[in-house]
């Protein structure tokens, strides 16, 4: 009788597992994490922008995580509403303190979150590339746009340090981007910033820091 119902409970379980649809099983296997906006201090002598670069890299970072597939990521409102919350200054936005970190990662419901920083930022404006040759400068209007980043994921329960990735784009496209024009409603998102030289750059720096997050998505407990 008892091995009846042992083989029994066995089976219902099997069914059980089943009936959970496959994408569901495989979503929760998914790590969730937060990105945070990243911190552009390195980068701040060069970017004379009102609009902050910091939470466009964020932006294309999370796009970049959710195409990629093996993370699920925390949707950008509800990221914005507990950095206010937990009065997020873009000093911790590189090395946020434990203890902010065991906030957010609690009331975001996530246990890893990525921090970052942009350290090369070049090629957002028009350059002249040409030459003077008789007292005459010869303009080409061409720039070579180039960004780099640096990220790190972080145990929220713990504040250890799990994975350290670096990203890097180049573009030799030419032409620049005036950020002026946009102000600081201007989207990284947009087709014209995409097309354009550091747009480019940027998006593969974003492209390739991701894939060495990826790349180390074992050393998570």
């Amino acid at each position: 009788m008892r091995a009846r119902l042992v083989s029994g409970a066995v089976a219902a379980a099997a069914l059980l597992a089943l009936s959970v649809p496959a994408s569901a099983q495989q979503r929760s296997s998914r790590p969730l994490v937060a990105v945070m906006d990243f911190d552009y201090g390195t980068v701040h002598d060069y970017w004379w922008g009102e609009y902050d670069i910091g939470k466009g890299m964020a932006d294309q970072v999370m796009d970049e995580l959710v195409n990629e597939g093996s993370f699920r990521v925390v949707e950008r409102k509800k990221l914005d509403t507990v950095l206010a919350e937990q009065d997020f200054a873009r000093s911790d936005r590189a090395d946020p303190s434990a203890a902010k970190l065991a906030k957010m990662g609690k009331v975001l419901g996530v246990r890893y979150i990525i921090a970052g920083s942009i350290t090369k930022f070049y090629g957002g404006e028009k350059r002249d590339t040409g030459a003077t040759i008789k007292g005459i400068r010869l303009g080409f209007g061409k720039a070579k746009s180039e960004v780099q980043v640096t990220a790190r994921m972080i145990d929220a329960t713990t504040g250890e340090i799990l994975v350290s990735a670096k990203g890097s784009g180049k573009s030799g496209k030419g032409g620049g981007f005036d950020f002026g024009k946009g102000g600081t409603s201007f989207n990284t998102s947009s087709s014209n910033f995409r097309e354009s030289a550091i747009g480019e750059a940027q998006e593969l720096a974003c492209a390739a820091l991701v894939a060495e997050l990826v790349k180390r998505k074992d050393r998570l407990q």
